[in-house]
């Protein structure tokens, strides 16, 4: 199959200008002079006509989940299906306001506490607030919450331990919540229990773990470190961006975890990448309920309300009470499914991981032996005696038609290439996408340092990239002048 990727000279949006269009807006003679602006405002002077040709010819030069396979492990880049943004995009969902009093958005409020209760039930919790915004944001939310647990027990803790395993924004949310990191080593891919007994101690605020791991190796021993962190007094924390590999096989409530996250825009296939929408719920068991964030929405004979009286809380962690696009998608997705239909997206998703590793390992290093769950970690270090890099396989692949796996993570495999094909592919795509990686690593090095070739932004100089940070037109304006 052969692919190219639409590539136009498109000129940034602030200096398109729609040259047929008469700007001659008349400033309202009731407007008082104290609010009427000295100049025109720096946005784009395009009519719709433009508007609309511009950023259809830039979706033409992107990639998406709806235009190929999107293997990002740890992700769980899922097709989304669209059923769940016209749920969205209904009246009743897009044209609420969150300032709107209780009883004008009952059934608003009926969906939350259904889905808090629905999360509760899938993740073995006893609560859940929908308040946190993303994945590491309900991180950081669940350190909170543990802060506030031990110090209502007069107990200074100020350590979070964790697996090196573990996903990066881990250690960045404990640290933000004001806890020191210890990082312990892994045993054939799993959590060192001898590491982690000697890691607790009375410092210890939490173990934060993923299970399974970024491996894709499920913790077998999850009962073991749950005791062990139990005993030392903390807690233990779920990080649930590999929720998928679970989902209706069993739950972290079933292995001993006291928080949980979940990233509803993986694991309940609704649209994520680009900054947002995200949204990242936080359950937790009973005993720590009442420090969740407020208000939650609480249910009082046919009436539902949101509820700020709870004595403890953490208080607010977002605007509002959560990003209502991604909740309202999460909760279509969820009565779509049932719960049989939750338990297959978990039985498919190991199905194609372990059929796509089969594939892999026969011209790939999958170091750890055994079966995977939803995700698979190979290594390219191999390569390295051709001049080959894992970038360089990642940048040929956009040749061939599909998105890169993540690369470079987890850090415990030399060069690694983390693959997750999720439940949403067929054995067609997958098959295609193993053929094309064995293509790729057996081409040439001089072809894969050019890679990509066929994509409508060719390689580019990543350490400019990250020296040389435009995030906005201002700063691309004042990169220009240098």
């Amino acid at each position: 199959m052969s692919y190219r990727q639409a590539r136009h000279d498109v000129p940034l949006i602030y200096e398109a200008f729609s040259d047929d269009v008469i700007y001659n807006i008349k400033i309202n003679e009731y407007l008082p002079e104290n609010i009427i602006r000295e100049k025109r405002p720096n946005i784009p002077r395009l009519c719709e006509r433009d508007l609309v040709k511009h950023f259809t010819t830039l979706s033409q030069m992107n990639f998406g989940v709806d235009s190929g396979f999107y293997p990002l492990g740890s992700c769980t880049m899922k097709y989304n299906p669209k059923i769940n943004d016209e749920m969205a995009s209904l009246p009743g969902s897009a044209m609420i306001h969150p300032h709107q009093p209780d009883s004008q958005v009952q059934g608003t409020l009926q969906i939350m506490y259904e889905l808090q209760e629905m999360l509760a039930h899938i993740t073995g919790m006893k609560a859940v607030s929908l308040q946190p915004a993303a994945g590491a944001h309900g991180e950081f939310t669940g350190m909170l919450i543990a802060r506030a647990y031990h110090e209502s027990r007069g107990e200074k803790r100020d350590q979070v331990v964790l697996p090196d395993t573990s996903h990066g924004t881990n250690p960045a949310s404990a640290a933000m919540a004001g806890y020191d990191i210890i990082t312990i080593p892994s045993k054939n891919g799993i959590v060192d229990l001898d590491a982690l007994a000697a890691a607790v101690s009375e410092r210890t605020a939490a173990f934060m773990l993923t299970n399974p791991n970024t491996l894709g190796i499920f913790e077998s021993d999850a009962a073991e470190i749950a005791r062990i962190v139990h005993d030392a007094g903390g807690l233990l924390y779920y990080d649930g961006a590999n929720f998928n590999a679970i989902m209706g096989k069993t739950s972290p409530g079933k292995m001993g975890f006291d928080i949980v996250h979940l990233n509803l825009h993986k694991t309940f296939s609704t649209p994520h990448g680009g900054g947002g929408p995200g949204a990242g719920p936080v359950g937790v068991v009973e005993k720590l309920a009442e420090f969740l964030p407020v208000p939650m929405v609480a249910k009082d004979g046919e009436r539902y309300f949101l509820d700020y009286d709870l004595k403890k809380s953490i208080g607010k962690v977002h605007g509002f009470h959560g990003n209502w696009g991604v909740l309202i998608r999460a909760y279509a997705y969820i009565l779509a499914q049932g719960g049989d239909g939750l338990t297959e997206v978990t039985e498919r998703a190991v199905l194609n991981s372990n059929y796509l590793r089969s594939r892999v390992e026969k011209f790939l290093e999958v170091p750890y032996p055994g079966l995977r769950k939803h995700e698979f970690v190979a290594s390219g270090a191999k390569l390295r005696e051709k001049g080959i890099r894992t970038l360089d396989v990642a940048k040929r692949l956009i040749d061939h038609g599909f998105h890169p796996p993540t690369i470079y993570f987890p850090l415990i495999v030399d060069e690694a290439i983390m693959i997750e094909p999720t439940e949403t592919e067929s054995k067609s795509t997958l098959d295609a996408f193993a053929d094309a990686l064995e293509r790729v690593v057996n081409e040439p090095a001089e072809v894969l340092h050019d890679a990509p070739t066929t994509a409508s932004v060719r390689r580019l100089n990543e350490t400019d990239a990250a020296k040389n940070l435009i995030l906005s037109y201002r700063d691309y304006v004042e990169f220009k002048k240098k």
